[in-house]
């Protein structure tokens, strides 16, 4: 899967400057997988003289934080394709999903409304779900509202504790087993809690992290991405070529590609 002999190339002269090469060409070649590389659904579905103009994932806009009606209603009149929120069960009764990021509680739209709100425009979803308790009545709405079988929907939750995270991940058996019920085109985005401090050496993505996630979804049957945080990349190196190279599942690196390109070709200047 990667482009060359790794155990070859770091034989061959300094080792150090070997590393450097590595590093640059493994974050060269992140940012050539997100090219075509998500959900070939989610792809098809926004290619065309209406959408996209090539099968480029870095071409797909998002919004984020989708949490309230008056960021629905941008959302829903913008170019955006992909509209992402978070969902939690509100704080005080009726005690219902509603569209929240901790440490919030409450908010002025349910996810009833939100998905009604979606379900007349040709807008993909992706739902980051904070807590345990709101997905299996979230699951309910989502096949209630949205039964198209082309739209893209996406389901994210941290299920690992990853570098850095302070936050609880929800439990992986039971996330993926109250999210089974979707259909199989719906994406499954499993993520890790990180966390970064400025001024340090941050920790990235270790072997037993990368190796819990290959476990837990190496027989699921829906499609599957895992979002990374980019600045952890160059010192998970070893760890995420690894993940990779286990099969044909991408990361979502919530960057924009100018960004990653930045800091692949920074890396690969160190050698000058």
């Amino acid at each position: 899967m990667f482009p060359f002999n790794t155990s070859t190339f770091l034989s061959r002269g300094n080792k150090h400057r070997s590393a450097f090469i590595l590093i640059g060409f493994f974050l060269l070649y992140v940012v050539w997988n997100l090219k075509g590389n998500m959900s070939d659904q989610t792809l098809d579905y926004f290619t065309g003289p209406s959408g996209i103009k090539k099968r480029d994932a870095a071409e797909v806009r998002w919004s984020h934080a989708v949490n309230s009606r008056s960021r629905l209603t941008e959302a829903l009149a913008g170019p955006t394709h992909m509209i992402e929120a978070d969902i939690i069960i509100r704080g005080r009764d009726p005690k219902e999903p509603i569209m929240a990021h901790p440490p919030d509680t409450d908010s002025d739209i349910t996810l009833k409304e939100w998905l009604e709100g979606v379900k007349t425009h040709n807008k993909g979803i992706k739902l980051d779900f904070k807590s345990l308790e709101a997905v299996s009545p979230s699951v309910a709405l989502l096949e209630e509202v949205l039964t198209g079988p082309s739209r893209p929907v996406w389901v994210n939750a941290d299920i690992l504790p990853g570098p850095g995270g302070q936050a609880r991940p929800l439990e992986p058996q039971a996330f993926l087993s109250a999210v089974t019920t979707l259909p199989t085109h719906t994406v499954l985005s499993l993520g890790w809690t990180t966390g970064w401090t400025a001024g340090i050496v941050n920790p990235g993505y270790s072997w037993d992290m990368v190796r819990g996630m290959e476990e837990v979804c190496r027989t699921l049957q829906h499609p599957v991405t895992f979002p990374v945080r980019a600045a952890l990349l160059v010192q998970s190196f070893s760890q995420l070529t690894w993940l990779l190279q286990q099969s044909d599942r991408p990361f979502t690196i919530p960057q924009e590609k100018q960004v990653m390109l930045k800091l692949a070709y920074g890396w690969m200047s160190l050698l000058e």
